[in-house]
């Protein structure tokens, strides 16, 4: 028994997510396991070090799966990005220890959010950006953003509405950066719950337009209350940039 771990890069716009759903086949890990399934005459189940949600994009997903096949690391990459549709692609496969799994053994994932803001249109990277003419107030951002550093129970910022499940996430960073008309958020955290990039970005653009304040971060996130965080921020601006393991590799 092997276990192969890939690296994947993926435009998310035209799927339903990366998790595979009952009743709908237009996922990225639908796809990807058709494909190796095509090659290698086995049943495979992909793992996925998370689930990117409908029309969220990765440039780094790490996933694995178990296989007797004798196709060699190399044969089956160029057989993924032989089958594999142009908006998904296979760029490292790898040999990997038995006990290994994409997401039960990360460490720390990065998120980014791009914001064009700007009156004049992106015309080239618009399904890549979420598009905002107002200004916005960077310092206040960058103050709210210090204040949801940390460990907390995050539940004000995700969207699951009845849950079991540890709600509590260490977000070790949040970078702001702007890039001439384009403001990007870079979020890294020891893990991400259901919307919560999408949440804490709109929470931030909201702050940005001072319709909160970074004082506000506090009691958000005390109150537990998902109605008191900012809008969903929309899917196409947000990429999975990478997925940190303990031996070093992403």
């Amino acid at each position: 028994m092997r276990n192969i771990r890939l690296l994947l890069r993926y435009d998310g716009t035209r799927y339903s997510g990366w998790q595979s759903q009952e009743h709908e086949e237009n996922t990225i890990q639908g796809r990807v396991t058709a494909v190796l399934e095509r090659l290698t005459g086995e049943t495979i189940r992909l793992a996925g070090s998370g689930r990117t949600d409908a029309g969220v994009h990765a440039l780094g997903q790490t996933a694995n799966f178990r296989t007797e096949s004798a196709l060699s690391c190399e044969e089956l990459k160029m057989g993924l990005n032989r089958y594999l549709p142009e908006d998904i692609a296979v760029y490292s496969v790898e040999e990997a220890e038995l006990r290994f799994h994409s997401r039960l053994n990360a460490l720390r994932k990065t998120y980014r959010y791009r914001i064009w803001n700007s009156p004049v249109h992106n015309v080239f990277e618009r399904k890549y950006l979420y598009s905002l003419e107002q200004e916005l107030d960077e310092k206040a951002m960058e103050q709210a953003a210090a204040r949801l550093l940390g460990t907390h129970d995050f539940r004000a910022f995700s969207s699951y509405r009845r849950t079991k499940k540890s709600t509590v996430r260490t977000l070790e960073q949040i970078r702001i950066e702007r890039r001439g008309e384009e403001l990007r958020l870079e979020f890294t955290g020891n893990g991400f719950l259901y919307h919560m990039v999408r949440i804490l970005a709109g929470t931030l653009i909201e702050v940005g337009l001072h319709k909160k304040s970074p004082e506000e971060m506090d009691r958000i996130l005390v109150s537990l209350d998902r109605e008191q965080a900012g809008f969903t921020a929309p899917a196409q601006g947000l990429c999975l940039v990478s997925v940190e393991y303990a031996d070093g590799e992403s």
